[in-house]
């Protein structure tokens, strides 16, 4: 997959895709590093803004963060120990063995898996791991949490692209994945956002960004008077509850094919 043919459908808002996105909890980044043979380097994997990034090189000395959108990197920052470059997921540039994990936030469900399970093997040193992480729903309140399900199935159902069934079927049932898995911990993402934040979280949902390309209209605007009026003018806690899927790369998992 060359830059100019992988799915990109988050470019266009790159900016308003680095301030609305949860972030990961530090939790999960010290789960997998704990887990990992050596924490001398990870690779995050199209790491838009570099959310993921900015965890991992708490728990790792080197993070190589890339994504093949340069907007979303043009937007990206972190620590001195995370290096940012344009890569797509199945050409990383980075050498052979070189990293002791790869993590790939709220991405999988786009790549070509069987390229980029070759570069991750390709990668990785042996025994180290690959985590890939994802998150659906966010939960509100059931008032809220209606409003958004209208906008979700009902305004924009029919602009959400195929792939997007990974994330409602789950990783871990749905995704392809070759390698021995661990049972990682239940984690959350919480954010405690406004009304406003919501919004701006919701605007940029591939589906929603489809919609107002083909209709002209912004469909988050058909319903942000009502959950503005349901959210009222505090900020409440929104929380995800993370799809994580893991596994060993080395030699003891079984021959691709």
């Amino acid at each position: 997959m060359t830059r100019a043919s992988f799915k990109d459908h988050f470019s266009g808002h790159a900016g308003a895709y680095a301030r609305a996105r949860p972030g990961y909890p530090d939790a999960l980044f010290a789960w997998l590093a704990q887990a990992c043979p050596a924490r001398a380097g990870v690779w995050d994997c199209a790491t838009g803004n570099g959310q993921a990034a900015r965890g991992l090189a708490r728990h790792f000395a080197r993070v190589e963060a890339t994504d093949a959108s340069a907007e979303q990197i043009g937007h990206a920052h972190g620590p001195d120990n995370v290096r940012f470059r344009i890569a797509t997921a199945e050409a990383s540039g980075l050498p052979g063995a070189s990293v002791d994990a790869v993590f790939v936030g709220q991405a999988l469900h786009w790549f070509d898996h069987e390229r980029f399970y070759a570069e991750v093997r390709r990668v990785v040193r042996p025994g180290g791991l690959l985590a890939a992480v994802a998150y659906f729903a966010a939960r509100t309140t059931p008032a809220i949490d209606a409003l958004v399900r209208r906008l979700y199935q009902d305004i924009t159902g029919p602009y959400w692209p195929p792939e997007r069934a990974y994330l409602e079927r789950g990783y871990a049932a749905s995704l392809p994945f070759p390698f021995p898995r661990l049972d990682p911990p239940p984690v959350r993402a919480t954010c405690r956002w406004e009304a406003a934040d919501m919004l701006a979280y919701l605007r940029t949902w591939s589906a929603s960004r489809r919609y107002e390309a083909a209709r002209g209209v912004d469909p988050v605007s058909l319903i942000a008077d009502e959950l503005r009026t349901a959210w009222g003018p505090e900020a409440r806690a929104v929380t995800w509850d993370l799809d994580v899927l893991v596994g060993r790369v080395g030699p003891t998992e079984p021959p691709p094919g």
